[in-house]
């Protein structure tokens, strides 16, 4: 397998980096929609445990961006926006809308984290490690989302394909800029 440049390997991580925290910024915005006009302490309970592994996961990019003189992504003030907006809008559409967010959103980091875990070689097996870890917690919030009533059903299919085509668009975006 061919080394992985400095360059990928800083795209991989200012990526990260804002997708960790566009994830806290999701379960912010639903929680705020749960605090204010939704009252449902089993979602919010579920939405509050996600959130623990999203800020662990957000730390450890937060950490490595400075550690390894990344610039992050100089779109984070949008994409904060965009989250908070993002979660409280799924989430004042109801429970199903809720838990599809999440299922949406981990489907397309699934994809996203095997992509570079099948890049990374052993110089960057701490990462690589990392990555796969923090990819077992994102397929399980998935698998939660579904159990919790996630569906692509009639017009939540719709909101499916906006939310994996907006993640795909900012994950394009963030490795760049």
């Amino acid at each position: 397998m061919p080394k992985v440049s400095k360059k990928k390997i800083e795209e991989f991580i200012r990526v990260d980096h804002a997708g960790e925290r566009g994830a806290v910024k999701i379960y912010e915005g639903q929680l705020l929609a749960l605090n204010t006009f939704i009252k449902d302490e089993n979602l919010k309970k579920i939405i509050e445990d996600m959130k623990i592994h999203e800020k662990e996961h957000s730390e450890f990019f937060e950490n490595e961006i400075k550690k390894r003189n990344i610039a992050p992504t100089k779109l984070l003030p949008l994409w904060d926006l965009l989250g908070v907006g993002l979660g409280f809008g799924s989430t004042l559409l109801g429970k199903k809308a809720a838990m599809l967010c999440t299922a949406s959103v981990e489907e397309v980091i699934d994809e996203h984290y095997l992509n570079q875990i099948n890049q990374l070689d052993e110089d960057e097996k701490f990462l690589k490690n990392k990555i796969t870890k923090f990819r077992e917690d994102e397929l399980n919030h998935k698998d939660i989302a579904y159990e919790k009533g996630a569906t692509k059903k009639g017009p939540y299919s719709i909101l499916d394909k906006i939310i994996k085509t907006g993640s795909k668009i900012a994950i394009n975006i963030s490795e760049k800029i």
